[in-house]
C-alpha cells in the first residue's frame, strides 16, 4: 500500500505540472487553514492516486474532466481543467468536440459559457478583464 505522504507529494507534483506553481499555490491557499484538509485530500487522492492511474491517458482524463465540469455547470473548475488539458496536450478541436457532446446530451446552456472559456484558454479569444 502506498503511504499517504507519498500520494500527497506525487499529487502535488502532478498538479504543479498541469496548472503551474502559482495557480496551485493560489488554489491551495484560497480557503486558508480551514481548506487545508480538503487540499490534502485533493493532492493525495485526486492527483496522487486517481490521476496517476494508467487506464486512461492524461489527455483523455482531461477531456473527461472538461465534459464533467461543463455538464455540471462548474465554469470556474472548467477553466482550471481547460488550462490543465492544454498542458496535457489536448487540442482546441478536441475540446470543441467534447463541448458539442455536452450540448447534445446535457443541453446547450451547459456548453455556452464553457465554450467561451475554452476559446480564451486555447487563445482563440482574448481573456476577459
Amino acid at each position: 500500500m502506498v503511504d499517504v505522504s507519498d500520494l500527497h507529494a506525487r499529487g502535488l507534483r502532478r498538479r504543479r505540472k498541469m496548472f503551474g506553481e502559482a495557480d496551485v499555490a493560489k488554489r491551495m491557499a484560497a480557503a486558508g487553514d480551514f481548506g487545508a484538509p480538503l487540499q490534502n485530500v485533493i493532492n493525495a487522492y485526486v492527483y496522487g492516486d486517481v490521476w496517476e492511474r494508467s487506464g486512461l491517458s492524461d489527455q483523455i482524463r482531461s477531456l473527461v474532466m472538461l465534459g464533467i465540469t461543463a455538464a455540471s455547470g462548474k465554469a470556474a473548475e472548467f477553466r482550471v481543467h481547460a488550462k490543465g488539458a492544454r498542458a496535457n496536450g489536448c487540442t482546441a478541436a478536441q475540446v470543441q468536440d467534447v463541448l458539442l457532446l455536452v450540448a447534445m446530451y446535457c443541453g446547450v446552456p451547459a456548453a455556452i459559457e464553457t465554450s467561451t472559456i475554452a476559446a480564451e484558454v486555447f487563445g482563440e479569444l482574448p481573456a476577459e478583464g
